[in-house]
């Protein structure tokens, strides 16, 4: 990629959180987006995350460090977990800013993006 590109992220945050975690690591959100931009020239970072009334601080804190928060109303499943379907709307907003970006970086563990 060029230092000079307009680039875009969309990120699955779910997906983002559950793959850090299942490492072992915690991810420093505000380095991460420092080095979207530096590394990837991306100047908008879309997070698409499941809504939950106590994370509020949290929201406020990514939109903070410079990410575009999409936030889905969540649904408990039969096993009393919360789930936020975020896949149709991350690929909506990809299509929906296609004029507006040179590339496109999508950041998910899920290989429902493949043909995006």
């Amino acid at each position: 990629m060029k230092k000079n590109e307009n680039n875009f992220a969309f990120i699955d945050g779910q997906n983002l959180n559950l793959g850090i975690q299942s490492l072992g690591w915690k991810l420093d959100f505000a380095r991460f987006r420092r080095y979207l931009a530096e590394k990837y020239s991306v100047t908008t970072a879309y997070y698409f995350i499941g809504y939950v009334s106590g994370n509020q601080p949290l929201y406020s804190r990514l939109q903070k460090m410079g990410y575009v928060l999409v936030l889905k109303p969540t649904i408990p499943d039969g096993e009393g977990n919360v789930k936020g379907n975020i896949d149709a709307d991350l690929v909506l907003q990809a299509l929906v800013d296609w004029p507006n970006y040179d590339q496109a970086i999508i950041v998910s563990s899920d290989g429902d993006f493949i043909r995006l």
